[in-house]
This record gives C-alpha cells, sequence and structure tokens, in this order.
C-alpha cells in the first residue's frame, strides 16, 4: 500500500512549516537518507530526508505552500510493484495521524558538531511504539481505522510485510480498555482552547481603526508567529514576581581586563557577559532548590546548570543552552557563546541546542538600557535581565561617598517553582558571584 510522508515536527514548537523547496520529483526512486525536501520551520530551514526507499508517486504540497500542519500528507512514497493507480484518495484520514510513522520521513541530522541527542521535547507525539521501544509499522488506512475502533496498535500483530499492520488485522481486532492514565478528549483539549483564544481585537478591527491612513502590512514568519504565542501564553499562565538588585562590577571589570591580557595571545577575550553566565551557573548550584522548572502539575529539579541565553536576531529570538555551565570554565564559555550566537544569527542552530535549560538571561545592557523586566520562557522557573553597567555615586563601606560602576539586574520569577524567599537568595547569590569574581573562580 502507497505510504504518506507526513509533515515532520522539525522544532520543538513547530506546529506548521513552509515547504520551502522540494528535492525530489514525481517518479524519483529514493532510498533511506536521500533528502527530499526543505522546510522552513518556526526558527530554521532544515532539510528533510526520506527512512523509506521507494519511488515518488505523488507530490501533495506544492513548494512555497506556507502553514503546512505538522502531520499533513506532503507526498506518497510506492513500494515495488505498486503505481501511481495504487495511490487513490490518501490524504482523507491524514489529519487523524498521531504522528509521522517509522515508514514516512525524519530530519535531516544536524552537523557532525552538533550530533547530541536531541532534547525529548517536541510539539508533536511519538509514533506508537512496542513494549521495547521499537517503532509500529501500520499502513495509514489500518491506523484510521485502530483510531476509529478506539484500538492500541501496540497490541495488535502485524501480518503484512516486515510485521506491518494491515486493513485486516485492524478489522477482526477488538478494541481494548482505555488505560487509566489517558485524559479524556475534552480535559486535553481545554488548554489548548485556551491557548487559541484571541489576545485583543483582530485583524479586521485593527483596519478599521486606521481608515484612510497610510500604513504598510508586515506578514508574520514562522517565528514572529512561534515568539507572539509563547510570549503570550507566559504572560498569561505564569505567575511572575520581580526581583531587583544593583551589582557593583569594578572588582570583576579589573579582573577581567587582566585575564584578557593573559589570553590575549591565545584569542580570547571575556565579556562581562561571559561572567554573567558564570555567575548564574555557580548560583544555581549554590541554590539548588531554585534550580527547577515547571512541568505542568510538578516541578522538576535539574543537577546540571544548563544556562540559556536570550540571542537577537532579525524578526526575533533565539535562546541557545549551555549546557554543565557550572563546570566550564569562562574561555570555554565564552568560545561555546560566541559559537552559539554566530549560528542562531545564521539560523543554523539545531532543534536540541536551544531547548531545555532552567533558568534564562537576556542582557541588554550593551543597548544601553539601565533595566527592564524579562519574560520567563516556560517551563524555565526564572529569567535574569541585565541592565548596562553604569558609573552612578555610591556610599561605600566607610561610610565615605564615592563612584561605581554598577549594574542593574530584574530577576523574573516563576513563583509556582520558586517563592519569594528562595528567590531573593538566587539572585544574592548572583550577585556575591559577580562582585567577588576571584572567589566565583575558586
Amino acid at each position: 500500500m502507497p505510504t504518506e510522508i507526513l509533515m515532520p515536527a522539525l522544532s520543538p514548537t513547530m506546529e506548521e512549516g513552509t515547504l520551502a523547496k522540494w528535492l525530489v520529483k514525481e517518479g524519483d526512486t529514493v532510498s533511506s537518507g536521500d533528502l527530499l525536501a526543505e522546510i522552513e520551520t518556526d526558527k530554521a530551514t532544515m532539510e528533510f530526508e526520506a527512512v523509506d526507499e521507494g519511488v515518488v508517486g505523488k507530490i501533495l504540497i506544492d513548494e512555497g505552500t506556507e502553514g503546512v500542519k505538522v502531520n499533513t500528507p506532503i507526498a506518497v512514497l510506492l513500494e515495488d510493484g505498486e503505481s501511481a493507480d495504487d495511490i487513490g484518495d490518501t490524504s482523507s484520514g491524514a489529519a487523524e495521524t498521531a504522528a509521522p510513522s517509522e515508514e514516512s520521513s525524519k530530519a535531516a541530522p544536524a552537523p557532525k558538531e552538533a550530533q547530541a541527542s536531541p532534547e525529548k521535547a517536541s510539539s508533536a507525539p511519538a509514533a506508537p511504539e512496542a513494549s521495547d521501544g521499537s517503532r509500529i509499522f501500520a499502513s495509514p488506512l489500518a491506523r484510521r481505522i485502530a483510531k476509529d475502533k478506539g484500538l492500541d496498535l501496540t497490541q495488535i500483530k502485524g501480518s503484512g510485510p516486515k510485521g506491518r499492520i494491515v486493513k485486516a488485522d485492524v478489522e477482526s481486532a477488538q478494541p481494548t480498555a482505555q488505560k487509566a492514565t489517558d485524559k479524556p478528549a475534552a480535559a486535553a483539549s481545554a488548554p489548548a482552547a485556551a491557548a487559541a483564544a484571541p489576545a485583543g481585537p483582530g485583524y479586521e478591527q485593527v483596519v478599521k481603526m486606521y481608515e484612510g491612513r497610510e500604513y504598510e502590512e508586515v506578514k508574520l514568519d514562522g517565528m514572529r508567529k512561534t515568539v507572539a504565542s509563547r510570549l503570550t501564553e507566559a504572560k498569561q499562565t505564569i505567575p511572575h514576581f520581580y526581583l531587583r538588585r544593583d551589582i557593583q562590577l569594578d572588582d570583576l571589570l579589573k579582573f577581567r581586563s587582566t585575564l584578557n591580557k593573559q589570553l590575549e595571545a591565545k584569542g580570547v577575550k571575556l565579556s562581562v557577559n561571559d561572567f554573567i553566565i558564570k555567575a548564574c551557573a555557580n548560583a544555581l548550584q549554590e541554590i539548588p532548590a531554585a534550580n527547577a522548572v515547571w512541568a505542568g502539575d510538578r516541578i522538576i529539579k535539574l543537577t546540571p546548570s544548563d544556562v540559556a541565553v536570550a540571542v537577537a536576531i532579525e524578526g526575533g529570538l533565539f535562546t541557545p543552552v549551555i549546557k554543565d555551565a557550572h563546570q566550564k570554565t569562562l574561555s570555554a564559555l565564552s568560545s561555546e557563546m560566541k559559537d552559539l550566537a554566530t549560528r542562531a544569527r545564521d539560523r543554523k542552530l539545531a532543534p536540541h541546542e536551544y531547548v531545555g535549560g532552567s533558568f534564562a538571561i537576556s542582557n541588554l545592557g550593551m543597548f544601553g538600557i539601565d533595566n527592564f523586566d524579562a519574560v520567563i520562557n516556560p517551563p524555565h522557573g526564572a529569567i535574569l535581565a541585565v541592565g548596562a553597567g553604569v558609573k552612578k555615586p555610591v556610599v561605600k563601606d566607610d561610610g565615605e561617598l564615592g563612584v561605581a560602576t554598577v549594574m542593574s539586574v530584574t530577576l523574573s520569577v516563576d513563583h509556582r517553582v520558586i517563592d519569594g524567599a528562595l528567590g531573593a537568595e538566587l539572585l544574592t547569590a548572583i550577585k556575591n558571584n559577580l562582585e567577588n569574581p576571584v572567589a566565583m573562580l575558586a
């Protein structure tokens, strides 16, 4: 039976994408690993490769098509002995398919230097798996019938080629009892419905407000849609509270200058942001209860300090994650951050490089911003907003008036994860690390 190739979820936040370019045409023979298409996600343009071999029988979505939902059939692959006449109406139940099976396709692997295990988070559920973790092979028609009958494909033995589940297998099978852990459809769809509720006036209402005025409409790309959706969700669902501190940077700036002179021969130049990353990573180790994320009905406390750092790019932002930041030297942090930032601006990051972490840093100090409040990036428990270091009058320890370089920071905290006193402890630890940089590296 012809196999549908479905629109994949190539990033954790992807719900739809643009089929930018087909790299094959109808009638082409493809093998596992051959590139099929280029797909623009909410974050980047990625290559999409075949898993199985066969002949491209029909292309269902033209290249350049925008807004193609994840799991929508985009092409049909024919096996040996099949022809285009066997295709028929293959799209009639595709939207009901839970996820691409092993028969369809997968994303091209990340570059070798970034080939770590992808994070488990994904915007699309995984295809059915057997008890031993292997994928379930089932024809699109069999999956459709199984869904209608309430059948669990993991409990059905396939009689087709290579153990594939076919129509006859599911027609003769009986529904299994619903698992106690399964959520009712209405309950499962409630959060999605709430998230889909419009925020503010719609397009028609807004356009009417500006009748007769000159304006330009800017079409949203995938990244801007995702930023808008996630930040709206964050502000509506996360109970933010804010903690503020002033941090004196004079000792850090002197120490940084000394280190940079010593590292000049190695081509390393440390930034203040490198010290901030290290200070936050160490603080999460010192206050481990704050190294946590919100997971729906529970809190997950992380052991390593995986720190995300916001990187502004044209049309949006990335938050690449530096994993095990507490274990890395300043020069290693600096080198990794520069690499991640460069590839983020080129939209060349692999999904696993910007997923995860428990804590984030957003630094607008280089733009001259004194202070601001950042929005938490779920599921993180907190984010540190960093302002510019500026000369200010201060009262010194001896009571005399002096001048110091002062940086204002604001810690945005998810009250579900971190209470006020715990958040204060975390921010105090960050401040102490930055004001005593030598001790931070001991």
